[in-house]
Parts: C-alpha cells; structure tokens; sequence
C-alpha cells in the first residue's frame, strides 16, 4: 500500500470575501475529488480572502500510480480557472 499527499498553495484572485473563496474552493474540491477519487481539505490560510492551501492524500497498491495520479492533478489544478497554482509538495510512503 502506498499513500501519496499534496499540499497545493493557491492564489484566488478574485475572491473578494471569504465567501467568494469558499465557492471556489468548494467547486476545485468536489471536481477533484470526484475526478480522482482523492480525500481534500483545506488546510491553512483559511481567514485569508484570496489564498488557500489544500491538502490531498491518495491511496494505492502501486507508489508509480499514485505518483501518476498526484501528478495528474498538479496538471488538473493548473488547467483551473478561477484559481492559480503558487507552490506544491509531493510525498508519498
């Protein structure tokens, strides 16, 4: 069994108020986790109107799958109007 976990840190630029990022937090995580079958969260930078940082985690029988798989998103997120990706981090055991 291997387990993979992102944390993704990304800039809402249009959010104007907590509820704005909170509607487009909510629309990434719903695609995500029912495009790749992943678990995610906000993290930290809640109070914070235009960033937050989301973490996912992903298991699998094989580590090149979930490898394959966070990296698919990393690439997902990036296509993602509405938000832009600022950092990420990649581990997995």
């Amino acid at each position: 069994m291997t387990v993979g976990v992102l944390r993704i840190e990304l800039a809402i630029l249009e959010a104007q108020s907590l509820k704005d990022k909170r509607r487009v937090l909510k629309s990434i995580k719903e695609k995500m986790i029912n495009r790749f079958h992943v678990s995610a969260a906000e993290v930290d930078e809640q109070d914070i109107w235009q960033r937050a940082v989301l973490g996912v985690a992903f298991v699998a029988n094989e580590g090149r799958f979930v490898q394959s798989c966070l990296d698919k998103i990393i690439d997902w997120v990036r296509m993602q109007r509405g938000v832009t990706l600022i950092d990420y981090e990649q581990h997995s055991c």
